[in-house]
């Protein structure tokens, strides 16, 4: 079927304003834009497009958001299928996809659902970064979370270890991520009775949040001071126990 160029750049316009009204959770308004849009884009491109698996993916976070899991796994599952079909099953988007999933059973308490999903996605990061990259990190923090939701803190424990040597190691992550595993990692101690442990850990994430939280402010100066500079140039036209993830 031959594509509509303006057919499709009202699919990305409805798009974009459906996710600009997710962000300021306008969900009534958001919900029917984003279904246009994945309708358009269905009829034009056909149901397994990569574009189609964009939208639905759009649509899923949107009901899970709303709490409307049944309706989120179906569009993420589908998602899953098309980015396998097209991408090939080993592909960074399957292992992101995976971990949208995982995040959804989490949200419902169904850690056990969740675990294989992120494996997945871990075994899938290794294998294209590499065992030293940041996204493995991401992953093996969310597996960490996932095991220690079940009650499995040794295998949680050494999940967070490994995340955090990686982080260590490459600088790769944002400060914020960084302090969030080691709270996490605070909790699973306390869980397993190791007070002094838990506190140390506390402390350096709290360091690491009062570090990042000047860094940002010397950049912000920055920012402003270079957004009235008359050279300045224009810029051109995201687990979930006790609120981890």
């Amino acid at each position: 079927m031959m594509q509509r160029p303006e057919d499709i750049n009202l699919a990305s316009c409805l798009s974009n304003l459906a996710n600009l009204y997710r962000a300021q959770r306008r969900y009534i308004e958001a919900e029917p834009l984003s279904q246009r849009a994945l309708a358009i884009c269905e009829n034009i491109q056909g149901p397994e497009h990569p574009d189609v698996a964009t939208k639905m993916n759009n649509l899923a976070l949107i009901y899970y958001e709303q709490g409307k899991y049944a309706e989120a796994e179906s569009f993420y599952l589908r998602t899953l299928e098309i980015i396998e079909k097209t991408l090939g099953s080993n592909h960074p988007h399957v292992a992101a996809n995976l971990n949208n999933l995982s995040v959804l059973y989490s949200a419902q308490c169904k850690h056990s659902q969740a675990e294989p999903f992120l494996k997945r996605a871990f075994i899938i990061n290794e294998q294209v970064f590499g065992p030293g990259h940041p996204n493995v990190a991401n992953s093996l923090s969310n597996l960490a979370v996932c095991y220690d939701n079940q009650g499995k803190y040794a295998q949680a424990e050494l999940a967070y270890k490994q995340a955090l040597a990686i982080w260590e190691q490459t600088l790769g992550p944002e400060p914020p991520k960084w302090s969030i595993t080691l709270k996490n990692y605070a909790i699973l101690l306390r869980e397993t009775n190791r007070e002094a442990e838990a506190i140390e850990l506390e402390k350096r994430a709290r360091t690491i949040e009062a570090s990042n939280m000047w860094e940002n402010l010397i950049h912000s100066k920055k920012d402003i001071k270079s957004e009235h500079s008359p050279k300045a140039k224009l810029p051109p036209g995201r687990s979930t126990k006790k609120g981890r993830r």
